[in-house]
C-alpha cells in the first residue's frame, strides 16, 4: 500500500477532496512520528502497536570487502500487529 492508495481510500470513505484527505494522512503520520521520537508507544486497538526499541551495538561485515565493521547502537521503530489484524490476514 502506498500513501496515494491510503489517500484514495479516505476520499472514497469520507467523500472528501484529495487535498483534504492528503492533509489527514500527513497529520496522522506526523503524530505517530512525533510520539515515537519522544519514546512513546502508539496503540491502535485491534490494529497494532508502534514502539521504539533500542538495538545494541554489534559487529557486522562489509559485503563488498568482507571486512568486519562495528555497527553502532541505535533506536528503531517496531510494529507489532494486533489480534484483529492477524486474524484478517490469515
Amino acid at each position: 500500500m502506498s500513501k496515494a492508495y491510503l489517500i484514495d481510500e479516505l476520499v472514497k470513505g469520507l467523500n472528501t477532496s484529495k487535498a483534504q484527505a492528503g492533509k489527514m494522512v500527513d497529520v496522522v503520520l506526523d503524530g505517530i512520528t512525533k510520539s515515537l521520537k519522544k519514546g512513546k508507544s502508539i496503540s491502535l486497538i485491534g490494529f497494532g502497536t508502534f514502539t521504539v526499541r533500542k538495538r545494541a551495538a554489534r559487529a557486522g561485515r562489509n559485503p563488498q570487502t568482507g571486512k568486519t565493521i562495528q555497527i553502532k547502537a541505535r533506536k528503531v521503530a517496531v510494529f507489532k500487529a494486533g489480534k484483529a489484524l492477524k486474524n484478517a490476514v490469515k
